[in-house]
This record gives structure tokens, sequence and C-alpha cells, in this order.
């Protein structure tokens, strides 16, 4: 059977889809070709209709789970009202909705380690789509100079990845939700989230403080 050039589209996006939700829950060790085929619908030959490799398609997968962490920050700071925007995002990534749900949630928590040992082509894919999440944060420091606003943005990022992988080894109780709050609290200073501007005058403050003292 013959199939349009849409229907193929369709079903290439719904198996990277369903991929990137088994890559964040169990690793690319969970991606069994065989299995995502027959989700699709399709027999196990016709996966090279699709994909080069089985690498080609954790590639995309990558590609496809950071894609969808970008596209909700960028959302969430667009419906944020101003002097807000940080925390609509810090706060959505930081609960325990994200983390009880790794395999729709933000990939670095679920695969930061995996692509660190990735092939070359895995990395590029992650490392470019790290860059654009850097830079919708970046973008909430618009009041700093951008190396400043992009060193911010890769530490609340960085910030609150390592929080995330904490809380979710530490289960769903008290424990795990206490880290949640602390991540909150350290990507954002501690800081009223109303007041972004604030804080980012505290962070030049520092800047200029650093280039006195050389630190």
């Amino acid at each position: 059977m013959r199939y349009s050039k849409d229907h193929k589209a369709e079903t290439h996006e719904r198996i990277v889809k369903n991929a990137s939700v088994r890559l964040r829950e169990g690793g690319a060790a969970s991606l069994g070709v065989a299995d995502l085929m027959k989700e699709a619908g399709l027999t196990h030959g016709g996966f090279y209709a699709h994909f080069a490799s089985r690498d080609a398609l954790i590639s995309e997968a990558f590609a496809h789970a950071m894609q969808q962490t970008t596209g909700r920050w960028r959302r969430r700071a667009e419906q944020a009202p101003e002097g807000k925007r940080l925390a609509s995002i810090v706060n959505g990534y930081m609960s325990t909705e994200h983390r009880d749900d790794a395999g729709n949630g933000c990939a670095l928590p679920s695969l930061g380690v995996e692509a660190a040992r990735a092939n070359p082509k895995i990395r590029k894919a992650f490392v470019n789509k790290l860059e654009e999440m850097i830079e919708v944060i970046a973008e909430q420091f618009s009041d700093l100079p951008p190396k400043a606003a992009r060193r911010e943005a890769i530490a609340v990022i960085s910030t609150m990845m390592g929080a995330m992988i904490l809380a979710r080894t530490a289960g769903a109780g008290e424990f795990s939700d206490e880290i949640l709050g602390a991540g909150r609290h350290a990507a954002l200073r501690g800081e009223d989230a109303a007041k972004p501007r604030d804080r980012n005058t505290k962070v030049q403050a520092r800047a200029k403080g650093e280039a006195k003292t050389g630190a």
C-alpha cells in the first residue's frame, strides 16, 4: 500500500514523539525498534524508510524532547505578567508534576549524562538545543549585558537540573518536596519572584564588585 507524503511525515513524527518519551523514561537502552514500530502500526523493516539508523532516531528524539522544554518555557514567559516570567518558568519546572512525569518532562535531568556518553552526532544535537534553552532563560535578564545574562541563565538551568535529579532520586515524599523548594529558592536567589529587576540590579552590583576585586 502506498501512503501520501503527509502520512509518512505524520508517522515519522509519531515515532519520534514516542521515542522521546521512552528515552526520558528509561534512556537509550529502553528504545526497542520493534516495539516503536509496532506502536506506529508498522513492521520492523519499515523503520529504515524513516531513519538511517537507530542512532539517527535517538538524535531526533533527543532534539524533540529538548524542543518541548524550550517551547514550554517560551509559552510560560509569554503568558506570565511582566516581572514574573522567570518565576513562571522556574516554578513550573520545579514542580511535583514535572518531577513525577519524567517521560514528558525536561530532557536535561533525564538524559544529560547519557548525552555526554553518546556519539558526536547525538551530543551535537543535545548541545544545539541546550543553547536554545539558555537563550530563552537569558531573555528574562533583559537588563543585563548579554554575557552576564547568559551566565545567569546557565546558573539557573544548572540549578534546576541538579535539583530535579536529586528530587527524583529522593522519590515523592517530604524530602523530595524539600529539594524542589530549595531548587526554586536557589534558582530565583530567594527573592520575590515578582521583582526580577531587583534581582538584575543585585547581579549587576555583584558583577561590578567582581570586576573591582578581580574575583
